[in-house]
């Protein structure tokens, strides 16, 4: 559907204009279409089989419905360097991110924050344009596993325009 293409384009705007620590911007945008929205669901099912994790598997069928789907992440994001500790490390220079099992971590939450401040202003140009979508962590962890988005960290937002919003009215 063009307008949803349309609507993620805009998100993909709000998100990369998003304001970010110390104007270093270490956004990652990527939007899915068609093809690759399929292989996510496909994936991000078999992955909830193969893990034993619950809700893989719904939102797998969530994402097969969607018109589109924005990934955005943050890759090779250095610390900010204000030694605040949330982190969990008293300096910034003692901040090694490693991979994790769905994730590379720890991260600057300064720049954990950057990405969320630009997934809320997509969602609020979605929001705005009255498309239904849904922040996903577990779209995140499979567009990462399976080479959608070459991000240390990533959440997924599908969208969709339907009767009812189908990523809130699911059983």
């Amino acid at each position: 559907m063009k307008a949803m293409e349309m609507v993620a384009e805009l998100m993909a705007l709000s998100a990369r204009t998003a304001p970010k620590g110390a104007g270093q911007d270490y956004i990652q945008i990527k939007i899915l279409k068609e093809e690759e929205i399929l292989r996510l669901a496909d994936d991000m099912i078999k992955y909830g089989v193969e893990s034993g994790k619950k809700g893989f598997d719904r939102d797998g069928e969530n994402v097969r419905n969607s018109s589109a789907v924005i990934l955005i992440g943050i890759k090779d994001a250095r610390a900010v360097g204000l030694n605040c500790g949330a982190c969990g490390h008293e300096k910034c220079s003692q901040l090694s991110p490693m991979e994790r099992n769905e994730f590379k971590g720890p991260l600057c939450a300064l720049r954990i924050l950057d990405m969320g401040i630009a997934i809320g202003s997509a969602v609020k140009t979605a929001s705005i344009l009255n498309a239904d979508n849904r922040i996903m962590y577990r779209i995140g962890v499979v567009a990462r596993k399976s080479g959608l988005i070459d991000s240390d960290f990533v959440m997924g937002i599908p969208l969709s325009a339907t009767g009812k919003n189908i990523y809130f009215d699911r059983k």
